[in-house]
C-alpha cells in the first residue's frame, strides 16, 4: 500500500539548471523521515533546464510550458497535480539546510490554524535575508518611498512594512510570508482557491496571504528551520523590467482588495519613491564600481516614473 504524501515541494523554474540542480539536490539530500514528492514547472527555460532535470532527477514530476507562465499560473500547474497534505513552494534559487523542510512540517502540523508557514532565510555567505513583510497600504508605501526607514532600520514605525526593526528570530504571526519558501496546508487552498493567475510575477503571495487572513487563517513566521536563499537568480536577467514589474503588482494588490481611492494614492506614492531615487542612483552611477547597477536601477526608476505618468 502506497503511504500517504505529506508534502508536494513545487519549484517554479526559468534559465536557471545549474542552480536548480543544487537546489533538487539539497533536497533530496536534507529531507527524511517524510513522504514527498517534487514537481518542477518549467517555464519554457532555453538553457538545458529540462533536459537536466530528467537526466540527472528522473523521480521528479516535470511540467514543461510552451511559454513563460509566470510564478502564479505556473505554481497553480503544480498545486492542480500535487498529492500531498501540504504544498511547498520553494524557489529554484534556494538550498535546503539541516533538515528544514520537515522541521517546517512538524512546526506546522502543532498549528492547525496556519494556512501558511515561512522558515529563517538565509544570504550565501549566512546572514540574515529580511523575509515576511507587511501587506501594502498608502501608509506603507509612503515610508518606503523616503529613505527612513533605511537611516533608522529600528524604528517599528518607519521599518514598518519590512520589519527592519525584526532579527527574525521568534514564532510570529505575520501578514505576508515570503515566497521563497511557503509551506501551505491544502485544507486552506481547499477553501480560498489557487493564486490570483493575474499576477504574473510579485505580490501574488501577498494577495494569496490576504485571501487566507480573509478567510480566518493565521500565518507564521518560523525561524528554527533555515534556508539559503540566493535571491533574484530568474529576475536579474530582465533587471529593469522585474524592477518596474514589482511595483506594478503591488498597484495591482491595491486595485484589487483596497479599490480605487487607494490605487490612485498608491501610484502617486509609488511615483514618489521613483523620484526619490533616481537622482541618489543617478549619482552613485558616477563611481565605477557601480556604475552598471547604477545605470540599470536609474533606468528602471526613469521608465517606471514615465510610465505612471502617461497613464500606464
Amino acid at each position: 500500500m502506497t503511504k500517504p504524501i505529506d508534502i508536494s515541494i513545487i519549484i517554479v523554474n526559468w534559465n536557471t539548471r545549474d542552480i536548480l540542480r543544487d537546489c533538487l539536490a539539497s533536497v533530496y539530500a536534507q529531507t527524511q523521515g517524510i513522504e514527498f514528492e517534487v514537481i518542477v514547472i518549467d517555464n519554457a527555460s532555453s538553457d538545458g533546464s529540462v533536459e537536466m532535470v530528467k537526466f540527472e532527477f528522473p523521480q521528479v514530476i516535470l511540467i514543461e510550458n510552451t511559454d513563460n507562465k509566470g510564478f502564479a499560473a505556473a505554481n497553480n500547474q503544480g498545486m492542480r497535480i500535487a498529492n500531498g497534505r501540504y504544498v511547498l513552494l520553494l524557489n529554484s534559487d534556494t538550498l535546503i539546510l539541516d533538515s528544514a523542510i520537515q522541521k517546517t512540517l512538524n512546526f506546522a502540523e502543532c498549528h492547525p490554524s496556519a494556512a501558511v508557514v515561512g522558515c529563517r532565510v538565509l544570504n550565501p555567505d549566512r546572514s540574515l535575508q529580511p523575509t515576511c513583510f507587511m501587506f501594502p497600504s498608502v501608509l506603507n508605501l509612503f515610508l518606503s518611498a523616503t529613505y527612513l526607514y533605511k537611516l533608522f532600520p529600528k524604528s517599528r514605525f518607519l521599518g514598518r512594512e519590512q520589519m527592519t526593526w525584526w532579527g527574525r528570530d521568534d514564532v510570529r504571526s505575520v501578514d505576508v510570508v515570503t515566497g521563497c519558501f511557503m509551506l501551505v496546508r491544502q485544507e486552506a487552498i481547499q477553501q480560498v482557491g489557487l493564486m490570483d493567475e493575474d499576477y504574473f510575477m510579485y505580490a501574488e503571495e501577498t494577495d494569496w496571504c490576504f485571501r487566507f487572513k480573509k478567510n480566518g487563517w493565521d500565518c507564521l513566521f518560523y525561524p528554527d528551520a533555515q534556508i539559503i536563499h540566493l535571491g533574484g537568480q530568474s529576475s536579474k536577467q530582465v533587471r529593469v523590467e522585474m524592477l518596474i514589474q514589482l511595483r506594478r503588482a503591488i498597484l495591482q494588490f491595491m486595485q484589487k482588495n483596497y479599490g480605487c481611492a487607494h490605487y490612485l494614492l498608491g501610484k502617486l506614492l509609488i511615483l514618489l519613491f521613483f523620484a526619490v531615487r533616481i537622482p541618489v542612483w543617478f549619482v552613485v552611477a558616477l563611481l565605477p564600481s557601480k556604475r552598471l547597477k547604477a545605470m540599470d536601477m536609474t533606468k528602471a526608476y526613469w521608465l517606471g516614473s514615465r510610465q505612471i505618468l502617461s497613464g500606464k
